[in-house]
């Protein structure tokens, strides 16, 4: 899983456990549930029944008078708005380079490839290596410097040391060649194909 998938996904699920515990919450004492239920809800819980506030009027007025109350209060939701916009910024940030220029930067003859496609191409030769069950290729980075992310599955008899060294000495040079780069990264991620276990003899 991509570090920003995993991000966006934690941030959700945490806001979304917020929202429906205290959607919950405000269901239950609008409906008044403990009532009508015989529950007991703990000592100092809020909205507990259907005229019950959140806050009352002295709390929310409790520290309206000193000097420091509206500074902290104002610190506090420029940071949460800034924090927003960042991780606005964030999501719309290219992860992907795009079309990939052939030749270098800029495309020689303006001639461009798009990166689905030179990623289908590689996946597509490297599935045909010795050893190589089963590729997938993903491009990522900027556009004058992209890289494969490539995930091999080997065969139970493959070599991992053969299988990398025929990697870059075929598909990657292939690729690198055919766009006319003069390097292309890549960070390739082995697995080995469920097998049944040997036994020794």
């Amino acid at each position: 899983m991509k570090r920003k998938s995993a991000v966006n996904r934690v941030l959700l699920a945490v806001t979304g456990l917020v929202l429906s515990g205290a959607g919950l919450l405000m269901l239950a004492g609008g409906f008044d549930v403990y009532r009508r239920w015989n529950l007991r809800p703990p000592a100092g819980w809020p909205l507990t029944t259907p005229y019950a506030v959140l806050l009352r009027a002295a709390d929310r007025t409790r520290w309206t008078d000193e000097s420091w109350w509206w500074p902290v209060v104002i610190a506090v939701l420029a940071v949460v708005v800034l924090l927003a916009l960042w991780w606005l910024l964030a999501q719309l940030r290219r992860t992907h380079p795009g079309p990939l220029p052939v030749g270098g930067t800029p495309a020689t003859d303006g001639v461009e490839l798009r990166e689905h496609a030179l990623a289908d191409a590689l996946a597509a030769d490297v599935r045909h290596q010795a050893g190589v069950q089963h590729a997938r290729v993903q491009m990522t980075g900027r556009a004058d410097h992209p890289t494969a992310h490539i995930d091999l599955v080997l065969t139970p008899d493959s070599e991992p040391g053969a299988v990398l060294q025929e990697l870059c000495d075929g598909p990657l040079e292939r690729a690198r060649r055919s766009t006319g780069r003069a390097r292309l990264s890549a960070r390739a991620r082995l697995q080995v194909a469920p097998h049944k276990p040997h036994r020794a003899q």
